[in-house]
């Protein structure tokens, strides 16, 4: 007799329960408990407050957006990089109601164009400038053609002053008054994902998403007051916000920015000076950092934990973040912006085997499954599908887009990944590919059709297919092939990226651009795109970063 089939199912049971209250009441109970205890340090600046002193701050700047008349349910924008002010507006808004809209600090005017409209954005916080990017030139810009925008307030200027100043002497028994009136299941975050069609979709999650998903992070990392983490990863970003942030306050640790952006030197500093127990980043912050000529001189031996993230992990470099930093609890998390965002993490007692070759298990109070993609049928254990994911931690839907809601999540509120994932029969994910065909670069999720349709705007383009190739520093780097009109210009990648240069984000201009003649097509007329990865790889010379191994 044949042994039964186990189907590719799992749920993640827990003796712990979800948290049933609001990010602000959450925020407010731990800074009650400890009110002594180092809650947020900004390394670059030497600024440093405590959980009492936060709460203080965080409730002052509440006060200001109230006083600007901001109320529950309006939305207000932050693009910025990672700054102390960055964290005061995410608790803030959480607070009043008002639904914090995270804008992607590499976005140019045409993406925010679209994201100041499509959230009917209020009030536009914003670094004034970062890196090469002038913040406030580009929202003048935009702002005549922003018909919902009313007041844009630059951090580090009179304008951020005067919100400070306004909250001031403002009623906090007002403010309990309105932050008694919140639900946990009212949305609270919106965060924008690159777009299949074109633009981008606002993911919208509520205080029970995220606060829970960060929670369940920080308890599977152990985290407890004692505990310092180091945050690089961008806060526009569920890995940021929800997973640092929210990991630390709803289990009572520390919050240490290194830098408003990545820096493999601030972060090696950051953890030296600060004795972080955990640090987060993407593979290519891990590199940068193991590669750094100077690591041998930063002491990191106050670091047990941290996680890895964001794209697939590559086996030589986890082992030498167990080895060479110290970080011998490190995890691994799968998960997806509308998914608030971890689905799955790898535990501390894992064989690093296990921590190179999967993405963990389920998490507490979630289930995933992996399906046919025709049938949706549980397939067996062992046998590749598409992953997907139910439970608290699923998005409400995308801002204002039913149609594309309903295509992601189905009758039954179970999330479709999109990803190929296999479940082993101990319940341990892997994660073998896309079924969409997203290129994840460096942790940055990029949907070829937006850069398709931007590249349809060259006057010298007919047609355009935008591939992921395999890439030794970003896991995998973007590959345009496309077809020219006849009689123009030889087209090359450096023209592209001039074109592309200060109207798509940086990330999403591809590297390579082979022009042909014709794209190769299967029988029914879909461009066959595995091929062109194929193809890449011996045009452009990948054959060793298509050999580098991943978890």
């Amino acid at each position: 007799m044949s042994a039964p089939v186990v189907p590719s199912y799992a749920s993640g049971v827990s003796d712990v329960p979800l948290l049933g209250d609001t990010i602000g009441d959450n925020f407010d109970r731990t800074a009650a408990a400890q009110p002594d205890v180092e809650a947020l340090v900004e390394v670059q600046t030497g600024r440093r407050w405590t959980y009492g002193q936060l709460r203080e701050e965080i409730d002052t700047v509440a006060l200001g957006l109230v006083a600007a008349g901001l109320g529950k349910g309006d939305r207000v924008g932050i693009w910025a990089p990672n700054l102390a002010e960055w964290t005061l507006v995410q608790y803030a808004t959480a607070k009043i109601g008002v639904v914090l809209v995270n804008i992607n600090p590499s976005y140019r005017t045409h993406e925010l164009e679209y994201v100041l409209n499509q959230a009917g954005i209020a009030v536009l916080v914003a670094a004034v400038s970062f890196k090469t990017s002038d913040y406030a030139g580009m929202i003048e810009q935009v702002r005549p053609n922003c018909p919902a925008l009313r007041r844009v307030i630059l951090i580090g200027t009179p304008g951020w002053d005067e919100l400070v100043a306004a909250g001031v002497g403002g009623d906090r028994a007002a403010l309990a008054e309105r932050q008694s009136a919140l639900s946990p299941d009212d949305p609270i975050n919106i965060q924008y994902t690159s777009g299949t069609t074109g633009f981008p979709k606002g993911a919208t999650l509520s205080h029970h998403n995220i606060l829970n998903n960060g929670y369940f992070v920080g308890r599977i990392c152990g985290y407890t007051p004692a505990d310092r983490v180091c945050i690089p990863v961008p806060f526009y970003h569920c890995f940021g916000m929800v997973m640092g942030n929210l990991g630390c306050t709803t289990n009572g640790a520390t919050m240490v920015i290194p830098g408003p952006g990545f820096d493999p030197k601030a972060t090696l500093h950051a953890v030296a000076s600060e004795r972080c127990t955990s640090l987060y980043g993407v593979p290519t912050m891990f590199i940068a950092e193991l590669n750094d000529p100077d690591f041998g001189n930063y002491d990191l031996s106050s670091l047990r934990t941290g996680i890895m993230a964001g794209s697939p992990c590559p086996v030589e470099v986890m082992k030498q973040v167990v080895d060479r930093m110290g970080m011998t609890e490190v995890t691994i998390c799968y998960g997806m912006t509308e998914t608030s965002p971890v689905s799955t993490q790898t535990r501390a007692d894992d064989s690093l085997e296990l921590r190179v070759s999967s993405v963990g298990q389920v998490h507490p109070h979630v289930e995933v499954k992996v399906v046919d993609p025709e049938s949706g049928l549980t397939l067996p254990r062992g046998e590749p599908g598409e992953l997907c994911t139910r439970g608290y931690s699923v998005m409400l839907g995308y801002w204002n887009e039913p149609d594309k809601t309903a295509e992601a999540i189905d009758a039954a509120r179970w999330m479709h990944t999109g990803d190929i994932g296999i479940m082993d029969s101990e319940g341990y994910v892997n994660i073998t590919g896309r079924i969409k065909d997203m290129v994840i670069r460096g942790g940055e999720n990029i949907y070829p059709r937006e850069i398709e349709e931007f590249l349809y705007t060259h006057p010298d383009v007919l047609d355009a297919q935008v591939i992921g190739v395999p890439d030794a520093k970003y896991g995998e780097e973007l590959c345009a092939w496309v077809t020219v009109r006849e009689g123009a210009e030889p087209l090359t990648a450096e023209s592209v990226r001039a074109f592309a240069t200060g109207k798509l984000a940086h990330y999403k201009i591809p590297r390579y651009v082979v022009v042909v003649d014709e794209f190769p097509m299967t029988v029914t007329g879909k461009v066959r795109k595995v091929e062109m990865r194929e193809k890449s790889v011996g045009l452009l010379d990948l054959g060793e970063a298509a050999a580098v191994r991943n978890a």
